[in-house]
């Protein structure tokens, strides 16, 4: 029996339908920027509502389409700060014909972790599976202890793609001080995080998943044509994500589009999700982060199938 899974972020409106096999038949990545002034305001905007329904639409259709009879459809950091939550949830239940769950952090965490670290070569210990969306980053540690792979503990920080834009990243390029403070609001909440959660140090291996990361590796290896799944397992070294940061934050966005395996739609908010995974890796020192193109779509569909 397929089996669908939608996740309504902060920046894209995502679908995957799998097989009983396991097998993809359809990966969706739209983005809706349904998160729009969500940090300023505390509401959804009105047309980015009708971007995320007329998406819904078309993702049913295709639900349709492969009789998928079993789905799950999920709101995160947006749709859990917005004040007009449950209207908005109405209007996902009739487009979509489905009853919007409204996850928290830890449990969005979760499941990232479950999709994220399917089928990765993990070394034993523990690891971190970081999570940047586009308004906040959720971060996860497991471990592999013989051929087992658990979550050990999850949180979630207000910072992302889209947040951390909005917030401090106004000029075209950013200006050096502005770059500075989205790094710093993110080193603050990580501090807490270690402060509260001290096993997080612990964590000797990173894996990244989500649209900043695979953006960030594409340009690194300067894909012609954007293509997530190629880039599943690749070791993205913390030079590498140094040098491609430095290259898209000095850059006007009128240029910054030109780089090859930057998709266009996001050109406007990497920067900010670069932040995060910069600050990220600096705090940790970690040398390298494994990308996962696999998030918490795949953990999703794994639990509808019952194969985990």
């Amino acid at each position: 029996m397929n089996v669908g899974a939608v996740d309504i972020g902060t920046n894209s409106t995502n679908l995957l339908i799998v097989d009983e096999s396991g097998d993809t038949l359809e990966r969706v990545v739209t983005v809706t920027r349904l998160g729009r002034g969500v940090d300023a305001n505390g509401r959804l905007d009105r047309a980015a509502i009708d971007r995320t329904v007329e998406c819904l639409r078309e993702y049913r259709q295709l639900l349709d389409r492969h009789g998928v009879e079993t789905a799950r459809v999920t709101g995160t950091s947006a749709v859990r700060d917005a004040a007009d939550r449950d209207e908005f949830a109405s209007l996902v239940r009739e487009s979509l014909r489905l009853d919007l769950e409204l996850l928290s952090g830890i449990e969005e965490g979760r499941l990232s972790h479950l999709g994220a670290t399917r089928g990765l070569e993990l070394p034993p210990g523990d690891h971190l599976v970081i999570d940047i969306g586009g308004g906040s980053t959720e971060l996860v540690l497991g471990r592999r202890t013989g051929d087992s792979v658990s979550m050990v503990t999850a949180c979630s920080i207000d910072v992302g793609a889209v947040r951390l834009t909005e917030r401090h990243l106004v000029s075209d390029p950013p200006r050096p001080e502005e770059l500075v403070n989205a790094i710093g609001d993110t080193h603050d909440l990580v501090d807490d995080v270690l402060r509260d959660h001290p096993e997080f140090a612990n964590a000797q291996h990173f894996i990244g998943t989500a649209g900043t990361i695979v953006t960030v590796a594409a340009v690194e290896v300067g894909q012609s044509r954007f293509d997530p799944m190629a880039l599943h397992g690749m070791n993205l070294s913390r030079a590498a994500v140094e040098d491609v940061f430095r290259t898209l934050a000095t850059e006007s966005l009128a240029d910054r589009v030109h780089n090859p395996g930057l998709p266009r739609d996001r050109a406007d908010v990497i920067v900010g999700g670069c932040c995060v995974l910069v600050a990220l890796m600096r705090r940790w020192a970690a040398p390298h982060v494994t990308v996962s193109a696999q998030n918490i779509l795949d953990g999703i569909c794994a639990e509808l199938r019952g194969s985990w």
